[in-house]
């Protein structure tokens, strides 16, 4: 039997407009990230993520880049969108996050977009960086699913997101990927100028997994679920041990990615210990710990 979405309901019986309506009212004074800024984004005051109310697209495609239970044969239908709402000093999209890459665009023509993904074969729409982008994104469903929308929708975040946000988007995205940067405070607010980073990560991701538990996987291809993405740093300095810790306390069957492709890149050579790629003995040590941690499902 095939997915159905659970976002189609909140369409048909009007809750996802009413979810749509109390993001309007939260951008008014905007605190949809822990940052809460409270600028008006409708009057085009913009905060911490540069950003007003319409959508700033830099790119969009079906991506292979992706985890494989995203990709499949077909591709996950990746939408990046511009800024961010973290400064990481190593981002290795730095043009699209910190520099503005990108183009702003109506909701319409962010509904075609994803439609015109799914028409070419996504397994899934996989928003990528989309906590500043939530009205946005809502607004173009309203658009796309009485148009056919039909496929899985990913929330691909860094994992600084707000918790009551969360909570009115309950039922609305299928897979939630965020990342678990860092589990140390001093680091985070160094590395990405959000000291709180790690409680906040740790109440949003312990919400994503309320909402839609463990990765249901079927014939390879993902339809619900949480995947968790951590990328392992040069000597520790993430505290990959910590972020496992944390993981394996959720659910030893979360799916996690334990990325190894660091690379120096932006303002990475600022932190003495970023100026180097990670060693095979880190990474090796990180999947390591992961596995003694009980994990059950690493994509390593």
């Amino acid at each position: 039997m095939k997915y159905v979405p659970s976002y189609i309901n909140l369409y048909k019986e009007g809750i996802l407009e009413e979810r749509a309506n109390a993001i309007y009212e939260i951008i008014q004074e905007c605190k949809l990230c822990p940052h809460n800024c409270g600028v008006n984004r409708i009057k085009s005051e913009k905060g911490k993520c540069n950003s007003a109310s319409l959508p700033i697209v830099s790119s969009y495609n079906l991506h292979f880049g992706e985890e494989s239970c995203l990709v499949g044969n077909s591709g996950s239908g990746t939408i990046f969108f511009t800024n961010c709402n973290l400064s990481c000093i190593f981002c290795q999209n730095y043009d699209i996050s910190h520099l503005g890459y990108g183009n702003e665009i109506s909701y319409e023509e962010l509904a075609k977009t994803i439609l015109s993904l799914q028409a070419r074969g996504a397994h899934n729409i996989n928003f990528v960086s989309p906590t500043h982008m939530i009205y946005s994104i809502l607004m173009s469903l309203l658009i796309a699913i009485p148009e056919g929308l039909n496929i899985p929708l990913v929330y691909n975040s860094g994992g600084y997101d707000s918790f009551e946000v969360l909570r009115i988007l309950d039922g609305i995205f299928d897979i939630y990927m965020p990342d678990l940067k860092y589990m140390n405070s001093e680091i985070s607010e160094l590395l990405s100028g959000v000291g709180d980073y790690p409680d906040s990560a740790a109440i949003a991701i312990k919400e994503m997994h309320r909402q839609v538990g463990d990765l249901i996987v079927h014939k390879g291809i993902a339809s619900r679920g949480l995947l968790v993405r951590h990328l392992v740093l040069p000597n520790n300095i993430a505290s990959t041990d910590r972020v496992i810790s944390f993981i394996a306390d959720l659910s030893k069957d979360t799916y996690i990615n334990i990325m190894d492709q660091y690379r120096p890149a932006y303002r990475a050579r600022e932190c003495f210990d970023l100026r180097r790629r990670v060693t095979l003995q880190e990474y090796d040590e990180a999947v390591s710990l992961a596995r003694k941690a009980g994990l059950r499902r690493i994509d390593a």
